[in-house]
């Protein structure tokens, strides 16, 4: 089965709010076994735009990504996140087929 990813980018006008919300996340992200793939290291916009943040998640397939989004702990979190940062989140299955170079 295919694993299932949160792929996020970010612009955080406010950090010290931005806090409370990352220590939210902690909960819902623990409960749904999330991994950090990315989280905010450098990045280049080789194409199109990016934002000053961005992270990708991974979750053990795309259904428990979704679950994680719609729970009420995330929910929670999400509250905290909206006055302080600015972003786009999308939730995308992983691929698990052929690929270039197999025989």
């Amino acid at each position: 089965m295919a694993k299932g990813y949160w792929i996020a980018q970010v612009d955080i006008g406010d950090p010290e709010a931005y806090k409370a919300y990352v220590a939210a996340n902690a909960v819902p992200f623990r409960m749904f076994g999330a991994r950090f793939l990315v989280r905010g290291g450098p990045a280049e916009a080789v194409e199109g735009n990016v934002r000053s943040r961005v992270v990708v998640i991974e979750f053990k397939d795309v259904e428990t990504a979704r679950a994680c989004y719609r729970s009420p702990e995330y929910q929670a979190a999400i509250a905290l996140r909206t006055n302080a940062s600015t972003g786009d989140v999308v939730i995308v299955e992983g691929y698990d087929g052929p690929q270039p170079g197999d025989g």
